[in-house]
């Protein structure tokens, strides 16, 4: 069986590759506070040889994210900064080649579910979000209180499950009051109904739910679904 390092990468990967564009070598931007809801920015160092004098030199790559899309197009890019400096963009999802290996990143509708490392060896680690963003602050609560962290996570994860349960019989049933539709596969009735304060209570818990989840890179197609 071929190993991780050699085995042939998938036509979704080789995809992700040519998607890649040089960067224009712009520097980095600043992290501002105001950016906290609309910015992810994850860093990584890795060792790129020896100075002269016997110094380790490290390399610092950064994988900058505006969730809110470009101002031209409106299209959600990943940015990768090589010391500060701009070296490639891309759409998502997105694969940047660095040193000994490369930087996958990935997103659904609800954020980020993917900003990590894969080494030419196929061992892979999440990238180190920037202390300021959204993602470190979450990343700093984990670290300080790991059990209210963990609370906190299964609780979302409850949510949106509890979420799916309820949107998905009320949108099948609006969906088959379409003529079209009802004349093809029939009518539904949903078993659960709420009140319009039930559905906007719900659709908030969902918000901060698949907030929560993004924001540890947790997102799948049931934060989708549920939003």
């Amino acid at each position: 069986m071929p190993t991780p390092s050699n085995r042939a990468p998938s036509w979704r990967a080789r995809l992700a590759e040519r998607r890649a564009k040089p960067g224009d070598g712009r520097p980095l931007p600043p992290y501002r506070w105001w950016h906290t809801l609309t910015r992810s920015l994850f860093l990584l160092d890795r060792p790129a040889g020896v100075s002269p004098a016997g110094i380790p030199v490290t390399t610092t790559y950064a994988v900058d994210v505006r969730q809110l899309g470009d101002r031209d197009d409106g299209e959600v890019r990943a940015r990768l900064y090589r010391d500060g400096v701009q070296t490639a963009v891309s759409r998502l999802p997105a694969r940047f080649a660095v040193l000994g290996g490369r930087i996958e990143v990935a997103a659904r509708t609800t954020g980020l579910r993917r900003c990590h490392f894969v080494t030419d060896a196929g061992d892979e680690r999440q990238l180190d979000p920037h202390p300021r963003s959204a993602e470190g602050l979450r990343a700093r609560l984990h670290y300080r209180h790991p059990s209210l962290s963990r609370a906190i996570g299964t609780l979302a994860t409850l949510i949106v499950l509890v979420g799916v349960c309820i949107a998905v019989p009320q949108l099948v049933e609006t969906l088959t009051q379409i003529p079209q539709v009802a004349d093809t596969v029939g009518t539904f009735t949903s078993p659960i109904r709420l009140s319009t304060v039930g559905n906007v209570a719900v659709t908030l818990a969902l918000v901060l739910a698949t907030t929560e989840r993004a924001l540890r890179l947790r997102s799948s197609w049931l934060d989708d679904l549920a939003g």
